[in-house]
């Protein structure tokens, strides 16, 4: 999920649950702008931060402990992750969310984005 900075969803996607978090980065930063993209470690990934450094953006990601080369964290910057969790406990607030009693992704996908959208627009 890609959070704008007041932690209101911008954009996601629906995946099974054995696919890893690094790979799926990518296409949701495309085409977004920003000046920090923040994440947490499961997406400390050479790939995904060369990706960032393209945009212009600066990557906010902590080192995986089994990094060889360290890169620098901003820990002050990197306390505003919170706002990305803050979105994830508003959208599990809808009742046909959090449980997940849609039986096809394409159900539980629309409700998710009818979910962001009530948050939008409050």
């Amino acid at each position: 999920m890609a959070v704008r900075g007041l932690g209101c969803p911008v954009r996601f996607t629906l995946t099974a649950g054995h696919r890893g978090d690094a790979p799926q980065a990518e296409p949701l930063i495309d085409g977004l702008p920003a000046e920090a993209v923040m994440a947490d470690t499961a997406y400390d990934s050479d790939r995904l931060r060369q990706k960032i450094a393209d945009k212009g953006a600066v990557a906010v990601i902590p080192n995986n402990p089994s990094r060889a080369l360290k890169h620098p964290l901003d820990k002050h910057l990197y306390a505003q992750r919170h706002l990305v969790e803050c979105c994830f406990s508003r959208l599990k607030q809808f009742r046909r969310v959090a449980p997940r009693f849609e039986k096809t992704a394409r159900n539980y996908l629309a409700v998710v984005t009818l979910a962001a959208i009530i948050l939008w627009l409050r």
